[in-house]
């Protein structure tokens, strides 16, 4: 579906001041909380704001006269249309209320609309789009505005993501130009890694309501950087007839630690502190959430074929670790076994002087012939009794 074409419009009963850069536009069932029947309007997402509009072109005509004479008669008259813009709001919403965009999945007399909620912090807003893709493309849209950065969760087309990108950039640029005086916030100092919560998500106000509602079992709060890069925020989930969110600003001081943006302010020494308060403060019903993510069980990497060049994913081979050989174990000192001794010890052994105590072992050791020694022995001995025998 693409965007409507981008009309200006001005302001209701006041003068014809121009309205914010218009985003998006097209026709939606509107019911607001204190409105008993759904009003079809034409609505226009213009800067941070919804502007709605009886019809597609509140214009009117005027005509004027032009009477063109030659010195003896009146040659012709044109008449000269002129569209003048008069567009005349009937109601406007500011989104800086936000608080959350769900679908609605009642039952339409049209089959083919889809219903939407719009959740502010001053009550709810129904709308009806025309069909599906309508309904996406104003979540898109929306979401955009609100938290400047473009959602990952719709069904959209790569053009469609397009003109989102587009729009966060121009709200950006528009926001910034609005107050050229102001000075600009102090950026938020990002604490150690130690000091950061688990529950901490590098998530948009959009991400992180989709993270709980995806995982219910996994905790109900989360920390998450702010919407203006200065502060931190808590999103909390909780049900009641369907999902309920919440938001919570969380600011740094400047003398140091942190501060729960509340009716009554709540001082926090550091992050720990933010969600152990709001815990305490719930009596246990929001709890931290912590989202065990799954860890790879085999090394895998890519290579190319050398012949085709078509690049194939390997799985590298899960043997496992050769073993370090194990060390001798510690001799005793004193040991007097012949394979725990080297060569130059028995040699120092045998030529050095053995104390004649007869239980010596080294003494016992060397007065005890091997069986080796005994056969040599008695051999010579038989060899030089036979050659005294051929002498005789």
């Amino acid at each position: 579906m693409a965007a409507a074409p981008v009309r200006q419009r001005c302001g209701s009963g006041g003068p014809r001041s121009q309205l914010p850069p218009c985003y998006f536009e097209g026709y939606l069932e509107k019911r607001g909380p204190k409105e008993k029947a759904s009003r079809r309007l034409w609505t226009c997402l213009c800067g941070n704001s919804l502007y709605f509009f009886n019809n597609a072109k509140d214009t009117h005509v005027s005509f004027t006269l032009c009477t063109f004479f030659s010195m003896s008669l009146m040659r012709h008259i044109v008449l000269t249309l002129k569209d003048i813009c008069v567009d005349q709001y009937v109601e406007k919403l500011d989104l800086g209320g936000f608080v959350s965009l769900k679908d609605d999945s009642s039952r339409d007399r049209n089959l083919e609309a889809a219903r939407l909620i719009l959740r502010m912090k001053d009550g709810e807003t129904k709308f009806t789009a025309p069909n599906l893709e309508a309904r996406e493309l104003w979540k898109g849209f929306l979401y955009s505005v609100v938290d400047l950065n473009v959602p990952s969760s719709l069904t959209l087309l790569p053009g469609q993501f397009q003109m989102l990108k587009e729009v966060v950039e121009k709200e950006r640029t528009r926001r910034r130009t609005r107050n050229p005086g102001r000075a600009p916030p102090s950026p938020l100092s990002v604490p150690l890694v130690g000091e950061i919560p688990p529950c901490f998500r590098p998530v948009s106000r959009t991400e992180a309501e989709v993270l709980l509602e995806r995982h219910p079992d996994c905790g109900n709060m989360l920390l998450r950087p702010g919407r203006d890069g200065c502060s931190l925020a808590v999103t909390t989930r909780q049900d009641l007839n369907g999902s309920v969110f919440r938001h919570y600003r969380v600011t740094q001081r400047d003398q140091g630690g942190y501060v729960i943006d509340v009716e009554n302010p709540i001082p926090c020494a550091t992050l720990h502190d933010v969600i152990d308060a709001l815990v305490e403060k719930t009596a246990g019903t929001l709890q931290p959430f912590l989202l065990e993510e799954p860890y790879e069980e085999n090394i895998t990497y890519v290579s190319a074929n050398d012949e085709n060049g078509e690049k194939i994913l390997h799985t590298a081979p899960s043997s496992p670790l050769p073993r370090v050989p194990a060390l001798p174990p510690k001799q005793d000192r004193w040991c007097t076994s012949p394979l725990s001794r080297s060569p130059a010890t028995d040699r120092r052994i045998l030529t050095s002087p053995v104390p004649a105590s007869p239980t010596n072992p080294m003494r016992r050791l060397i007065l005890s012939p091997s069986p080796l020694t005994q056969t040599l022995n008695e051999e010579l001995k038989f060899t030089l009794e036979k050659r005294k025998t051929s002498q005789d």
